[in-house]
């Protein structure tokens, strides 16, 4: 019921920005064109990579339409109005044109909601571009507009304006989704790691339609990596 209520609120805005709806639906558009090879294939819901080995059709994206979103809270999340029936799960990661924007936690038939990158319990596998020196992204609760870059040891070349993307480390996100540019490079007393203020690509106040990430060798490689930790006890 609360999803189709936000639904209902979410359509009559629409109708009323349909110029803003447009001219970012392209913008989607371009965004995905953008992530794929040179070689892709394009069905009416998703997009499928096309390449050789283990990448051949990894990946899949559905377009959503995001129907509630919070950002003035401690704890934000995303509702989007696709669930099961058009083959969201728990554990796909969330895009927009210009980002990342969560994780899927919680699916219906028909809605689901994101764990947004505007909450503390997220923390997404991130690394400098420039560098390849690799840590974690997480939100600090002060400002929508920027995240903390933590783990980055004290000897790497990290420079503002540097682009912090996804790691690829994760079974969630593909290699090279931007996530942000460095803003700020802390170097706290005592400690052998950096803490970076990373300004956020995406603007969370305008989120309007996103891209669902479906990695379809997800589960085969969780599974593996837990049988692997079992021959480490």
């Amino acid at each position: 019921m609360a999803g189709g209520l936000f639904q209902s609120i979410n359509n009559i805005e629409q109708y009323l920005a349909l110029k803003d709806v447009n001219t970012e639906l392209s913008n989607e558009n371009a965004f995905l064109r953008s992530q794929m090879p040179t070689s892709f294939k394009q069905s009416k819901d998703y997009f499928s990579l096309v390449g050789d080995s283990s990448t051949t059709h990894q990946y899949k994206y559905r377009a959503c339409k995001v129907v509630n979103n919070s950002i003035r809270k401690h704890f934000n999340y995303i509702t989007l109005n696709k669930g099961y029936k058009d083959g969201i799960k728990p554990d796909m990661g969330v895009l927009c044109n210009r980002g990342i924007v969560g994780i899927v936690i919680k699916c219906t038939d028909n809605f689901s909601t994101a764990l947004s990158v505007l909450n503390p319990r997220l923390k997404i596998s991130a690394k400098l571009k420039e560098s390849d020196f690799f840590g974690s992204v997480s939100w600090d609760a002060k400002s929508i507009l920027f995240a903390t870059l933590d783990e980055i040891p004290e000897h790497a070349n990290v420079n503002l304006g540097d682009q912090v993307i996804t790691s690829g480390y994760s079974s969630t996100f593909p290699e090279g989704i931007l996530i942000g540019t460095v803003d700020e490079v802390i170097h706290p007393s005592g400690e052998s790691f950096f803490k970076i203020k990373v300004k956020l690509s995406a603007d969370f106040s305008k989120l309007s339609y996103v891209e669902v990430v479906e990695n379809i060798f997800q589960e085969q490689q969780n599974q593996l990596e837990e049988e692997s930790k079992l021959w480490l006890v």
